[in-house]
């Protein structure tokens, strides 16, 4: 195997434990000897990858932003509708955070660490505004009532993010629903028919729907 390789599989290995371990016991309570030890590495060949705790927590976080960027490439192609594309990147993004653990894990870093999270308000004000745009696209098509796009924006952040908080025993009963399953409702509730012209035109909403 080419050194080049045996490098990149290496790297992978240790952002996947980290993950795991940061998911866990959260940014202040993990330390590169649990990481290590977790990969069967020494701390001096961990050393060699990623220097410091902070490092691995800011290659982490910049790898989920690229995987939101992957999505909008997937989805936001030039023949989409807007609310579909709207559709996809959030039940995609709800998928991928339960499956991913990477992701699981920036999204609590986020919240752990100040520094940390200074690093990803940029990203995660990214977000909110396409989400904001695909909202207004839509309203303007005609196809999403006249809700604040701001105000929808930052309530679909708010669920998605909601998804790591759901306590573990809600799967323990038959039907629990999943996170995809409770986005496709709330983007649905948004879509309601009953929901047009509630918001005033200053809110940033579409007003002639």
């Amino acid at each position: 195997m080419a050194k080049q390789e045996r490098a990149r599989r290496t790297r992978e290995k240790v952002l996947t434990a980290a993950a795991e371990v940061f998911a866990v016991q959260g940014y202040r309570s993990t330390t590169l000897s649990t990481v290590a030890e977790r990969t069967g590495m020494t701390k001096g060949a961990l050393y060699g990858h990623f220097p410091s705790k902070k490092s691995l927590a800011w290659a982490l976080i910049d790898e989920s932003w690229q995987g939101w960027a992957s999505l909008r490439i997937e989805y936001d192609t030039p023949d989409a509708k807007a609310e579909d594309v709207l559709e996809a990147l959030v039940l995609g993004f709800a998928r991928r955070l339960q499956s991913d653990m990477r992701l699981r894990a920036t999204v609590r870093l986020s919240s752990d660490c100040p520094v940390l999270a200074r690093r990803l308000s940029g990203a995660l004000g990214e977000m909110r505004d396409i989400l904001m745009k695909l909202i207004q696209q839509a309203q303007r098509k005609g196809g999403f009532p006249a809700y604040s796009p701001a105000l929808v924006a930052q309530l679909l952040m708010i669920v998605m993010y909601g998804l790591l908080h759901v306590p573990d025993e809600s799967a323990g009963y038959e039907g629990a629903p999943d996170g995809e399953s409770l986005c496709r409702l709330l983007l649905t509730a948004l879509s309601a028919e009953a929901g047009a012209g509630l918001v005033r035109e200053e809110s940033g909403a579409v007003s002639d729907l």
